[in-house]
């Protein structure tokens, strides 16, 4: 397992681009989670630990790709229409050791191993059975409709490498190979504050002057996304002393620890100075919006992520700059959400050099080809704004105008939650 410097957070420097702050993430952090072995059934969403290797081919032998009938090649009229003898049936699960003399035909099921001799198949429609014979047609292809051993998978080969988030596509593969066990990445151990004296729990009376925690319950589901170990420890008062004995306390039991709130320079803001005190933290002078603040560093030597109180901020940089350092720790490799080209819209100016995100939905044009358009309300306060968009539209930072109907790079919500 690798160590994390004793100051993994602090890349300092002047204001930053979004980019140059992934690359950072990339570069300084690395996984801070064991490994543990689990049952194939357990194994979705698990980032594997190891390689995965293929004992042996896939398939393990030449089968039939149709119903129908085994011949020989060579046996057959290519001018016109070849009767054989049907000397044997062979099933899925079955098999026949004898070789298949030349001139006669096989009767073969979908799956079944191909017998010894037989190198093509004619599928049963193409075919006319007479008693004890088949009358096969003209024109066929040597080696159609035959599956080869190892056409899928190579004995020897890599099927699933290291740092994989393993999907159910990618368990499939691994029970193909007859793998029943997996050795995955532990799941990361993140522990889970909000702060703020106005945020009451949902089960509580709203005073007046008071709000709901959202951001909670919105980054709980986030991280249950990426596979990690939630542990909800609640609001966080608004005292330099409480934040910080519950800042300490969950550093001992945690790989990561995430607030949202409290992390800018306010009277009230005392997130920061806890952080400061308890190990050091570091506020990326990022040139992004929505986001600022947006505060990383540590508690000891266990990675801090400190997320700005608007919902919408909340959200947004935990997809595109928590979420990566999420996964770096967890052990993942790869896996860069995708962004599609779509046609915009809507006209938008913006501010040069700032990277920025707008929350956009979804929509087919008359001529079939896909464009979004904007949410009307675009306040980082505005949460309802996630579920009505689609996605969002990143802007990149020399991008001072979008024009109607330009091609702009949308980001659907389904990469990166």
């Amino acid at each position: 397992m690798a160590q994390l410097s004793d100051d993994c957070f602090a890349f300092g420097g002047a204001l930053m681009t979004a980019g140059e702050a992934l690359a950072l993430l990339g570069e300084r952090l690395d996984v801070v989670v064991g490994s543990e072995t689990v049952a194939l059934r357990e194994a979705r969403g698990r980032i594997l630990a190891a390689d995965l290797t293929a004992p042996f081919p896939v398939p393990p032998h030449d089968n039939a790709a149709v119903d129908g009938y085994a011949v020989h090649f060579d046996d057959l009229d290519g001018g016109r229409e070849t009767r054989l003898p049907v000397g044997a049936r062979i099933a899925a699960g079955q098999s026949v050791d004898r070789p298949v003399p030349r001139g006669e035909a096989v009767r073969i099921f979908t799956g079944a191993p191909m017998p010894p001799g037989p190198d093509t198949v004619l599928m049963q429609e193409d075919c006319a059975r007479d008693g004890d014979s088949v009358v096969v047609p003209p024109g066929i292809r040597r080696g159609a409709n035959r599956r080869h051993a190892g056409e899928d998978i190579e004995a020897g080969a890599v099927v699933l490498t290291r740092g994989r988030r393993l999907r159910a596509q990618d368990v499939g593969l691994a029970a193909s190979i007859g793998c029943a066990m997996l050795e995955v990445n532990a799941k990361l151990r993140v522990a889970l504050f909000s702060t703020g004296d106005e945020i009451r729990e949902v089960t509580d009376p709203l005073p007046p002057g008071c709000v709901y925690d959202a951001n909670r319950y919105a980054l709980a589901g986030l991280l249950d996304g990426l596979g990690c170990e939630v542990d909800d420890l609640g609001i966080l008062e608004d005292s330099e002393a409480a934040v910080r004995e519950a800042l300490d306390g969950a550093a001992g039991g945690h790989d990561l620890i995430m607030t949202s709130g409290g992390v800018s320079t306010g009277e009230e803001d005392h997130v920061r100075s806890a952080v400061e005190a308890l190990g050091g933290i570091h506020f990326w002078r990022l040139a992004i919006r929505p986001g600022r603040p947006l505060a990383l560093g540590q508690v000891g030597r266990v990675p801090f992520i400190g997320l700005p109180g608007n919902p919408v901020a909340v959200m947004v940089t935990f997809m595109r700059f928590a979420r990566p350092a999420i996964l770096r720790l967890s052990g993942a490799v790869g896996g860069a959400p995708k962004t599609f080209p779509v046609r915009a819209g809507f006209a938008y100016r913006k501010k040069v050099s700032r990277r920025e995100w707008l929350r956009v939905i979804l929509h087919t044009g008359e001529d079939g080809m896909p464009y979004v358009t904007k949410f009307p309300r675009d306040g980082a306060g505005i949460l309802s704004s996630m579920v009505g968009a689609d996605g969002l539209l990143e802007l990149p930072e020399e991008l001072a105008r979008v024009e109607e109907g330009a091609m702009v790079d949308f980001l659907p919500f389904s990469e990166v939650s």
